[in-house]
């Protein structure tokens, strides 16, 4: 699955964790692991009981993890 990139029209939406679990190839389920982990550093937002995520903070993490081969990070 290729990475897409979110255009920055779109950076200040907020994105339910079903659309943020589909940017990052992983389940919604995975991300709650992350959350109450905190395994990784994925900002997320309340929104009264709902949880979501910043367009901006998901393209970020996707950054971060860019590398060039497995010795080096870009």
């Amino acid at each position: 699955m290729a990475i897409q990139s979110i255009p920055k029209s779109n950076l200040n939406k907020l994105l339910e964790p079903e659309t943020t679990a589909d940017l990052l190839g992983i389940t919604a389920g995975t991300l709650q692991v992350w959350r109450s982990t905190g395994r990784y550093n994925l900002p997320f937002v309340k929104v009264g009981g709902r949880v979501m995520y910043r367009a901006e903070d998901v393209q970020a993490f996707i950054e971060r993890r860019l590398h060039n081969h497995t010795g080096s990070v870009a």
